[in-house]
């Protein structure tokens, strides 16, 4: 359960993290580390700034957005293994962004027009 002052930090992240990102927007992802186990790792986010092009580290807002934590190697803790974690973050990154969808279709899955807010986002 969160507390009111960690919904109004992630109501906050959304927020800017909406004048950063559109569906279709490409976040760039990467894995900073690993742990020994292999069951966690930090990933780091980032995108292009619309307004000035440059290249924005974001990863403090996804973190905040999907309720996970930084760890100490400054990237979004991400625990499990046997799928691809950059993948998941940027997964749920879109589900926290466009809980309900998009407004309209942003692409096409399975055939069908797509406005599920975990796929609005593409990632590299």
């Amino acid at each position: 359960m969160s507390t009111k002052a960690e919904k109004a930090e992630r109501d906050e992240a959304i927020a800017k993290l909406h004048e950063y990102l559109k569906p279709g927007s490409r976040v760039r992802t990467s894995v900073l580390h690993v742990s020994r186990s292999g069951m966690q790792r930090e990933i780091e986010c980032l995108t292009v700034d619309p307004s000035d092009h440059e290249i924005v580290d974001i990863t403090y807002l996804v973190a905040r957005a999907i309720g996970a934590r930084v760890g100490t190697h400054g990237g979004v803790v991400m625990g499990g293994a046997g799928m691809d974690m950059c993948f998941q973050t940027v997964y749920l990154l879109g589900r926290a962004m466009w809980p309900d969808g998009t407004p309209s279709p942003h692409g096409r899955r399975n055939g069908e027009p797509d406005s599920n807010g975990g796929y609005a986002l593409r990632y590299r």
